[in-house]
């Protein structure tokens, strides 16, 4: 209790401290929150996200240039602006080398002029090396070469662009050393049920991409591009059919299947393995971990029943999509068309500027990120999140002394492993060194690939070193909108531009910062003993270290609020995935019953202030809702529920039907359309 209080005490001072530097008033209404937003015609209990938003959802609209819009939308506008500004100064007088190389690749990114004039000629080499894949060695050689030096959007879209998707990871069996892992991929369509689904809106999907590839084919000069245009589909069908649903990829004791290179070519034959292996430069391997096993089976079984032809027509394809936002005009707009229009109905291409920043961002973010943290990310409020942290990871190790369903022995191991976590917030411990990555001014195509070389030859570099457990993901940099938990690293990272307002705002109300970002810390947090990262000890090893009980009792409650978010209707008949979004709605319940307690233990036993007729409960509540504000195109929502881990967000807010201490803060009683009966609601952490 002494310590708590001592916590407490502290973190008031460091909040004081925080809102005294900030100076100014709250960036939203006058204590953080924007009440202007609540609708008092909607009961609380009925429809809270409505109660909390709808005021400013009835005064937003959707950017013509984007799928979606809310808060962490505005707070990524921002960021590229703020990056903008870097590159620009940097084109001017560039400090460092890094900087030089940054306002060189968006130089050349930048120049349309110099990009059209070379129209597909950097294409025509590998359109060469395409055309001379003859026998099964060739294809496995060339699938390795182009995994090598596709652009990097292709390594963090989550879907691979070639049938099989190398990368190296720590090993989930022993954390402290990297593995090579091999997955599933190569399907032009974000999921397999976009090729195998009699939906009308998948059929419509599916003829888009038709005409997508008809098109790419068109442009670079190929003859009957229909029928390569159908060739290469109903290649991709049959890989889809041994695909594995999204539920199943984030499964860890589905997806860990460590297994010989001599085991692989037994289950998979079909492929050469070692002379794709040997191509990627890691064929001295004598072991890999195989995450989709059947999907890589179905694969080797085409690669050898499918004739040669198909597979070149295949390759094209695929390659040109790739490379086609960075060729000219013609193959931006059908890749718009197709990616931007069709598949996420958005209605106008993004201006060139906002494109060539996140490719920056992409290739080289922490050459970015480095100045972005010293221009925006001040002390003082790296110090002020700090705290709130520590407050969050004692009121988790509080709740799991509570936790009734939890053997002791097992609480001992999860309070182990909440401590071991590390949490960076703002930049990362070290920055990354570009000094042997060469780039051609005014050679966009050159450049992508030699950023993209460089990349991998990073990444599979540390299979000879051990797990860095300070290093950031390629797609984790300062200036990142998001919030990421590292899984068996055993760490999270809060990145700069994600704590901003509305989630974080140092002149704030606490109750409000402990509602928003309070909330987030928690979530990612809850991460580590989500569904998936519970099976990751202390040490972040795959292994059972749960009593036969305590897995029981855990599955009971996550599988009742799975059932809980499948009864989510975000569009008429397309209802919400409740195991595909389990993880992350596990972590919104166990972040907002964390970030409650932790600011109820920094009011240090006072009561809460009442703000504007609020009471602290209620405006922690509403931040959480108002953190939560989202709004979606319809094709880009049917998208994010056929492949996105993260529920729509007017969902994700209804978490607090779950908290007891919701209906005392808004008089939510039976019949309201959010009541949970006490024994219905999902308690786990």
């Amino acid at each position: 209790m002494r310590k708590g209080l001592l916590c407490a005490t502290a973190l008031m001072a460091v909040l004081a401290a925080g809102r005294a530097g900030a100076g100014d008033k709250p960036e939203m209404g006058a204590f953080g929150l924007e009440t202007s937003s609540v609708d008092r015609s909607v009961r609380p209990g009925d429809d809270f996200w409505g109660y909390v938003n709808n005021g400013w959802m009835k005064t937003q609209t959707i950017p013509a240039d984007r799928p979606y819009w809310g808060d962490a939308a505005r707070l990524r506008e921002q960021s590229l602006n703020r990056v903008r500004g870097i590159l620009a100064d940097s084109a001017k007088a560039p400090a460092t080398p890094d900087a030089r190389k940054v306002g060189l690749l968006y130089a050349a990114y930048m120049d349309e002029a110099g990009v059209e004039a070379r129209g597909i000629a950097p294409l025509r080499p590998d359109l060469a090396r395409i055309a001379a894949v003859r026998t099964p060695a060739d294809l496995a050689r060339t699938l390795a070469r182009f995994e090598l030096s596709q652009p990097l959007t292709a390594l963090v879209a989550g879907q691979a662009i070639f049938p099989v998707s190398p990368g190296v990871n720590a090993d989930l069996k022993d954390p402290t050393r990297n593995e090579l892992y091999l997955g599933q991929g190569g399907l032009g369509l974000p999921d397999r049920d976009y090729y195998l689904s009699a939906d009308p809106k998948m059929v419509q999907a599916r003829a888009a991409y038709r005409d997508y590839l008809v098109t790419l084919f068109t442009l670079i000069g190929q003859s009957r591009p229909d029928v390569r245009a159908d060739r290469t589909i109903a290649l991709e069908t049959e890989l889809a059919k041994s695909h594995w649903t999204r539920a199943d990829r984030r499964d860890f004791d589905k997806t860990y299947n460590p297994m010989t290179v001599a085991e692989l070519e037994r289950r998979a034959p079909g492929f050469e393995w070692r002379t794709y292996l040997t191509a990627l430069g890691v064929g001295d391997r004598k072991g890999l971990v195989v995450s989709e096993t059947t999907a890589l089976e179905g694969f080797a079984r085409l690669a050898a029943a499918t004739p040669m032809e198909t597979w070149r027509d295949y390759l094209t394809a695929h390659l040109t999509n790739a490379e086609a936002p960075y060729l000219t005009k013609a193959f931006v707009d059908a890749d718009f068309a197709f990616h931007g229009k069709a598949l996420s109905g958005t209605p106008e291409l993004r201006a060139r500027w906002k494109r060539g920043v996140d490719l920056v961002n992409l290739s080289m973010g922490d050459a970015v990120g480095h100045e972005y943290a010293n221009r925006y990310f001040p002390p003082a409020a790296k110090a002020q999140v700090e705290a709130m942290i520590g407050q969050l990871k004692a009121a988790f190790d509080r709740r799991i002394d509570t936790l009734a369903w939890m053997a002791p022995e097992t609480k001992l191991r999860a309070k182990a492993k909440l401590a071991a976590l590390k949490i960076e917030v703002g930049y990362p411990d070290h920055w990354r060194d570009y000094g042997t990555l060469k780039l051609v001014p005014g050679d966009l195509y050159g450049d992508l690939a030699r950023v993209t070389a460089f990349e991998q030859a990073y990444q599979f570099g540390k299979l000879r070193q051990p797990v860095d457990r300070s290093e950031w993901g390629l797609n984790t940099t300062p200036q990142t909108v998001n919030a990421f938990n590292y899984g068996s690293l055993l760490k999270l990272a809060f990145p700069a531009g994600y704590v901003a307002p509305p989630f974080f705002d140092p002149a704030a109300d606490p109750a409000v910062n402990y509602g928003a970002i309070g909330s987030t810390i928690g979530h990612e947090i809850s991460h580590s003993f989500d569904d998936q990262g519970a099976k990751l000890d202390d040490k972040g090893r795959l292994i059972r270290w749960w009593t036969p009980a305590d897995t029981a009792a855990f599955a009971k409650s996550t599988g009742a609020l799975a059932d809980q978010f499948a009864a989510y209707e975000p569009l008429p008949g397309l209802k919400e995935n409740g195991r595909l979004t389990l993880g992350e709605n596990v972590g919104d319940l166990g972040g907002i019953v964390a970030a409650l307690d932790a600011y109820h233990a920094s009011l240090g036993g006072k009561p809460a202030p009442v703000i504007d007729g609020l009471t602290g409960d209620q405006r922690f509540f509403m931040a959480f809702a108002q953190a939560h504000r989202w709004i979606y195109r319809e094709d880009f929502l049917r998208q994010l529920i056929a492949t996105d881990p993260h529920g729509a967000d007017p969902f994700r807010a209804d978490t607090v039907r779950n908290l007891d201490e919701w209906y005392a803060a808004f008089d939510v009683k039976p019949g309201d359309k959010l009541y949970l009966a006490p024994d219905q609601r999902v308690r786990i952490w």
